[in-house]
């Protein structure tokens, strides 16, 4: 019998998944991954109540430098104003409801496409043309509203959320597990964004376990690692991670001689750390690549990706080749991520699709759900490590 039928709806599918301890634990149910009504539920109870990740702040190095995203249905900007601060508003403009940037870019100010109102980069509004026959009209009331904003370790976070407390208060933690790599001094050189095929719970997971490595990986990386050598810590409430050890023969991914912040096996740990909801961050001490998803209904991801390297490399004699060699490595690993997940979403839309037993380098997937259950219904209780 499909597990995911015999209960009355995704959410209570899920509660009863998250409640079996994790050396008997299954995949979440199907329909967590198949249901528009639990992705309606996830942009109300996650998207709108979490921070969201748009980026790294070194992508927005000059005034005027801007992206824009959706989070929850809200078109949002973010820019980097001419007091050199990072700042968001709601990327509609205060007239007729346009939306008004799009992509990314550099802007003296914000200029409506439809009737060309124009705004500072401090969201005030500088001018509307044609509106001084209106004598109800006033400049003063027509700044664009403020969307909360912080930068964290070199990240840009947003949220709709007025009472979420601070990023850096939520993942503390973080910061002192990856204090030696210095993750403000990581340089994002490339940015693109993508939709593919799948729930984008089903890519969070597979970024989650390097499980998949050896198999999906066969081409790429799948070598590089042992399985054996795969650290997997219960999760904490804000994020959940795990370690691998790389083969030194992926020299980017290893400390540079430079680097005097890392010792022993350090100099060859990567981290892999997943942010609730969404920032799925790979970490090693020579170069990053991070996937920040938000979810286009239950079939379709939304994906922003990014990386770079350690500013300890910047001066490395072969800084560009090492640049192209992470790009071309990311780009395949991609390839495989793709057809793999595209795979899982197809076969989880079968009808009998029924969730196996998780290994133990699935544990980090059994935190993931036990942190849905805690966005989806408040009164529950997940499990995390002590002192988390």
């Amino acid at each position: 019998m499909n597990i995911a039928t015999s209960v009355e709806n995704p959410i209570d599918a899920l509660r009863n998944n998250v409640t079996t301890p994790f050396e008997e634990a299954r995949a979440m149910p199907p329909s967590v991954y198949t249901s528009e009504a639990f992705h309606d539920a996830e942009l109300e109870n996650v998207f709108k109540k979490s921070w969201f990740c748009v980026g790294r702040a070194s992508a927005l190095a000059k005034p005027g430098d801007y992206v824009t995203c959706e989070l929850a249905g809200q078109p949002i900007i973010v820019l980097r104003d001419r007091d050199n601060v990072v700042r968001a508003y709601s990327n509609v403009c205060r007239h007729r409801m346009s939306t008004l940037l799009h992509g990314r870019g550099n802007a003296k100010s914000i200029v409506c496409p439809y009737h060309a109102w124009t705004y500072n980069l401090d969201g005030s509004l500088r001018g509307a043309p044609a509106m001084n026959a209106n004598k109800a009209f006033c400049k003063d009331d027509y700044s664009l509203p403020d969307i909360a904003c912080e930068d964290w370790l070199g990240w840009v976070f947003i949220t709709l959320n007025p009472d979420a407390s601070p990023v850096s208060e939520e993942l503390g933690e973080v910061a002192d597990l990856i204090a030696g790599y210095d993750m403000t001094n990581y340089t994002e050189t490339f940015f693109e964004e993508h939709v593919w095929d799948t729930n984008w719970k089903v890519l969070a997971e597979n970024f989650m376990e390097s499980y998949h490595l050896p198999v999906c990986h066969a081409g790429t990386i799948g070598g590089l690692s042992k399985l054996s050598e795969m650290i997997c810590p219960p999760g904490r409430k804000a994020f959940n991670y795990h370690t691998i050890l790389k083969d030194e023969s992926l020299r980017i991914a290893m400390a540079h001689p430079t680097n005097d912040r890392l010792h022993g096996d350090e100099r060859r740990t990567t981290f892999l750390l997943a942010i609730y909801p969404s920032l799925l961050i790979t970490l090693t001490p020579g170069y990053f690549w991070y996937l920040s998803l938000h979810p286009k209904g239950a079939g379709q991801v939304q994906i922003r990706f990014g990386g770079g390297m350690s500013d300890d490399y910047k001066d490395d004699a072969e800084a560009q080749q090492n640049l192209i060699d992470l790009k071309t490595l990311l780009d395949e690993v991609n390839v495989e991520d793709r057809g793999c997940t595209e795979k899982v979403y197809r076969g989880l839309s079968a009808d009998g699709a029924t969730p196996g037993h998780l290994s133990h380098l699935e544990r980090p997937n059994f935190d993931f759900a036990q942190y849905l259950m805690s966005q989806m219904d408040t009164s529950f209780q997940p499990v995390i490590a002590e002192g988390a």
